[in-house]
């Protein structure tokens, strides 16, 4: 990759940066990054890189460039289900910067001919450099997602679109590939066919 025109951040936009924040931020480490792909990358394996953990997200030594043209496309497969709450995006404080997102949920393997159909939501995007600008989701909509797929169609000019961090707000839940989750009610037979349903919910935290 050549080498990038920005290779610093100013000092004064740490102001967000708090452990609660990085655990809302924390989506990244639930990714399937081996099966993560990155379309029209200009280096094979940057676009992995820019899902990073919340304090490294104004490093802007990493970034995933475009290649034949200005436009990216992220297949992101999760390790079970999330759901997506908030979308950030961080670039240059210039023409690269991306101009507008596209979200689809769980379309695995999209390629640049899929995305001519309706995304099931499009963000016009604005410079965020410093990290303080997030796209909210529709939680109906976002609510069970195995797969998200990412795509920035245009930048504001350049020949070229850089990203340096995407960060996703949300909830993990375990994917079940053993059935139906085993209760504690086998000690009690007389109440197994009469369970109350609200007794079998299971909170998931972010680790």
């Amino acid at each position: 990759m050549s080498p990038h025109g920005h290779h610093g951040c100013d000092g004064g936009h740490d102001h967000d940066d708090t452990p609660e924040m990085g655990i809302q931020y924390s989506l990244f480490e639930k990714i399937d990054k081996d099966n993560l792909e990155c379309l029209n990358e200009v280096e094979e394996g940057s676009g992995k890189r820019i899902f990073k953990p919340w304090e490294e997200r104004l490093n802007f030594d990493i970034c995933v460039e475009s290649d034949a043209d200005e436009e990216l496309l992220f297949n992101i497969p999760f390790t079970g289900n999330i759901k997506l709450k908030g979308v950030m995006v961080i670039g240059n404080d210039d023409d690269t910067h991306p101009a507008k997102m596209r979200l689809f949920k769980n379309r695995p393997h999209m390629t640049f001919d899929d995305v001519a159909i309706a995304a099931d939501q499009e963000f016009e995007l604005t410079s965020n450099q410093t990290g303080t600008t997030e796209y909210s989701t529709k939680v109906v909509t976002f609510s069970s997602v195995h797969h998200l797929t990412i795509h920035f169609p245009s930048n504001f000019g350049a020949d070229q679109t850089k990203v340096y961090y995407i960060g996703l707000r949300g909830e993990f839940f375990q994917a079940h590939r053993h059935g139906v989750t085993i209760c504690t009610y086998e000690s009690r037979p007389n109440m197994s066919d009469h369970k109350n349903p609200l007794s079998d919910s299971v909170t998931h935290q972010i680790q």
